[in-house]
C-alpha cells in the first residue's frame, strides 16, 4: 500500500472557495462524467440537500458533485452555484429540454466562529468549482474548513480550530481517498497512535482537558448542549460499484470518524460521509470499505493538524512540541 496525493485519483476534482474574515467556506468533489453514490448520516443534527437521489430506490444511477459547506442550513443554497457551472459545460442529465446537474450538499455550523451572518452562497460555490479546474485543494482552514472547530463541550470559550484534510492510498491499481471537514463536538486523535491531537481545553488553555470525561461527569440530561457541530467527509474510490455498494462503504468509512473522533456521532452532531465510485477498477466491497475508513481516520488527523490558529483560538500546531 502507498500514500498518495487524493488528485491522482481519476474522473476527480476538488476545488476549494472560503472568506477567512467571516471563517466560512465550501469544498467542491466535481465528477462530471457521473458517479454512483452513497451516503450514510450517523448525527443526529445533519443539514443536507438531495440526499435522497442516494437511496438505492431513487432512479439517478450517478451524480455530478458534492458539495461541503460551511453555514448551516443557510449554505444549502450555495449548490445552485454548482449547478450553474456544471449545466454551463453540458454536464448533467439529459432531459430532453437542458442538462440538470445532479448535486448533493452537506453543511457544518460554523455560524459562532466568525459572522453569524456569513455563510457560502452560490457565488462562492462557483468560485470553488473554478478552483477545482487547478485540481490542487489545499488542507487547514481552506474551504468547508474554514470555520471549523474541534473540542466544544465547554462551549466556545475552551474549544480549538480545526480545518480540512486529505488522505489517499493506493493498493495495486486501486485508489480510495478521503476529504474530511472536521467540526465535531469531541476530541480528534492520531488514530495509529491515539496520541490527542486537538479538543477541549482545560480552563485555563494550556493542556487539553477529556471530553468524554466532561460527558460522563453529568449523566442528567443536557439541556442547553452545544449544538454547533458536525464532521463532513466523502470518500472516492475508482473502484467500481453500483449505488447501493457505494452507502455500504459510506458506512464503513464511519469506522473512520469513531476511530479519530471521542465521542462522535451525538445528537448534536450531524455526522456524515458521502462515498463516490468514479473509475472501473474490479474490487472488493468489504476491502474498499475497511480502507476508506482507515483513509478517513488519516483525513480527519491531518484537517486538526493543518489548520492554523484563527478567530482567537488555538490550533493543534500550538500544542505540538
Amino acid at each position: 500500500m502507498k500514500e498518495i496525493a487524493i488528485t491522482e485519483i481519476e474522473n476527480l476534482k476538488i476545488g476549494c472557495a472560503q472568506d477567512p474574515e467571516a471563517a466560512t467556506g465550501c469544498t467542491v468533489i466535481l465528477c462530471e462524467r457521473g458517479a454512483p453514490a452513497g451516503v450514510d448520516v450517523r448525527g443526529g443534527g445533519p443539514a443536507s440537500r438531495e440526499s435522497q437521489l442516494l437511496q438505492p430506490t431513487a432512479a439517478a444511477e450517478g451524480i455530478h458533485a458534492v458539495l461541503l459547506s460551511g453555514g448551516s442550513a443557510f449554505g444549502l443554497g450555495a449548490a445552485d452555484g454548482v449547478m450553474r457551472y456544471l449545466a454551463g459545460r453540458g454536464v448533467g442529465v439529459d432531459t430532453g429540454v437542458r442538462p440538470v446537474p445532479l448535486v448533493c450538499e452537506s453543511c457544518l455550523f460554523d455560524l459562532g466562529v466568525g459572522s453569524p451572518d456569513a455563510h457560502p452562497d452560490a457565488e462562492m460555490a462557483y468560485t470553488a468549482c473554478l478552483d477545482a479546474e487547478k485540481n490542487a485543494p489545499r488542507e487547514g482552514n481552506f474551504g468547508a474548513g474554514a470555520g471549523a472547530t474541534v473540542g466544544k463541550l465547554g462551549g466556545p470559550a475552551r474549544m480549538m480550530k480545526s480545518g480540512q484534510g486529505f488522505y489517499a492510498v493506493r493498493l495495486g491499481e486501486l485508489k480510495v481517498g478521503a476529504v474530511a471537514a472536521v467540526n465535531a463536538l469531541g476530541d480528534v486523535f492520531d488514530p495509529d497512535s491515539g496520541r490527542k491531537l486537538a479538543g477541549l481545553l482545560a480552563p485555563d488553555k494550556t493542556a487539553f482537558a477529556d471530553s468524554e470525561e466532561a460527558l460522563y461527569a453529568d449523566y442528567s440530561s443536557k439541556q442547553n448542549f452545544f449544538t454547533g457541530n458536525t464532521t463532513l467527509g466523502c470518500v472516492v474510490t475508482n473502484g467500481k460499484f453500483g449505488k447501493a455498494q457505494m452507502a455500504k462503504i459510506a458506512a464503513m468509512a464511519q469506522n473512520g470518524y469513531a476511530r479519530a473522533i471521542r465521542p462522535v456521532h451525538t445528537t448534536a452532531d450531524g455526522d456524515s460521509v458521502y462515498a463516490l465510485s468514479v473509475g472501473g477498477v474490479d474490487a472488493d466491497v468489504n476491502v474498499v470499505g475497511t480502507l476508506a475508513a482507515r483513509v478517513m481516520a488519516s483525513a480527519v488527523a491531518r484537517a486538526v493538524l493543518a489548520a492554523a490558529p484563527a478567530c482567537g483560538l488555538p490550533a493543534a500546531r500550538d500544542f505540538m512540541p
